[in-house]
Formats: C-alpha cells, structure tokens, sequence
C-alpha cells in the first residue's frame, strides 16, 4: 500500500498520526506530495485522485480511497487494535459524533478562516473573501469554548478513552498555528487534552 502524505497538512496529518496510534507506520509506503508546489494538481496525481485531495491511499490491487476520515475507516478494519473508533455501537456513535463536531466546527471552519485570511493563500483562493473569514473565525472560536467546557475534567473527548476524536482536536490545535491562534494554548481544559494526546503519540 502506499499512502500519499503531505506533511503538515491537517487532514494528511490525520491519516498519518492514526496509523501511528496504530503502530503501522510500517505498513504503508509513504510519498510525500507538496500542496504548495502543486504537486497535487498535476495529471499523475490526479489519476489516483481526481478532486486533487491528499491524502490518498493506494491498495495493492490499484484501488483508491480519499478522504481522510474514510481512510481511517480503511485502516481500523485492517488493523483493530488499538481500537480507536468504538468498540460497540453506544462507543462508535459518540466517537463519530465528537469527531465530526470537530472536523466541520472546528477543522473546516478554521479552514475558511485560514484560507480567505492568510497571504500565503491568496494564488489558492481566488478571490479570498474577508466577510468569510470573520464568520468563520467567530464561529470557530465559539465551538472550542465550548468544546473546553466539554474537555472539564476529562482526559478524552469521547467513550472514556483515546480515539480518533482526540487525533483530531490535537491536529486541529497544531493548524491553528498558522493564523497565530492557539487553543491549546488560551483554553486550560484543551491545554491539558494536547498534552495528554502529544505524550500518547509520541
């Protein structure tokens, strides 16, 4: 199998810091792909991810799967423990639930925040929109207050446990970065959850 991985990218990241709570780095081949350097767009790529998505994994037999979230999925069937996606149904429901709340209210709004806001984005984002970048923000910062108070006295997001909700928020802190915004940072509860997930990835 090979995974293609763009270091740094939130949602590579993803598929990559699963694998490695799994222990399996070992078991894919790794191609880094530059997003900057639009590596991503070019035709090669493309015939093994038409939407120009990254990550992508490649099976041995030539099939393909994107989307992160799906290719963890993809890994948890082929390598189940540790489990990190729920055990039984009560488990499975509130892990995905946590999160998906993460991804789109967290993840993808700070996305949209990043991408309209950020120089570095503007050959990307054309054109780049100010108005989306302030709702985004505003709303990005009003779900991780209230993810903090979901975070008193927990050590996990989700069923009691590490899953892939925790891998998430933990990456999801670290994109922040790049607008100078760190949640881990300005919410005590988040800041106790980051390091928690940092010591368990290491």
């Amino acid at each position: 199998m090979q995974l293609y991985h763009a270091p740094q990218a939130v949602n590579p990241e993803r598929t990559y810091n699963f694998l490695k709570a799994k222990g399996q780095l070992d078991a894919v081949d790794i191609v880094e792909i530059s997003i900057m350097k639009g590596e991503h767009k070019q035709a090669a790529y493309r015939n093994l991810s038409p939407f120009a998505q990254v990550p992508v994994l490649v099976l041995d037999d030539g099939t393909t799967i994107t989307e992160s979230r799906a290719i963890c999925s993809f890994f948890e069937h082929m390598f189940p423990e540790p489990n990190l996606m729920g055990r039984d149904a009560m488990e499975k429901g509130l892990i995905e639930m946590w999160d998906r709340r993460v991804e789109f209210m967290m993840m993808m709004q700070f996305a949209t925040w990043f991408r309209n806001a950020h120089p570095v984005m503007a050959p990307l984002e054309k054109p780049q929109l100010p108005e989306a970048a302030t709702k985004a923000e505003r709303a990005v910062k009003a779900f991780t207050a209230r993810l903090d108070e979901h975070l008193y006295q927990k050590d996990w997001i989700a069923a009691g446990r590490f899953s892939i909700a925790d891998i998430t928020l933990y990456l999801t802190c670290g994109f922040c970065g790049v607008m100078r915004w760190r949640p881990h940072e300005e919410f005590e509860n988040i800041s106790h959850h980051y390091a928690r997930v940092r010591d368990h990835l290491k």
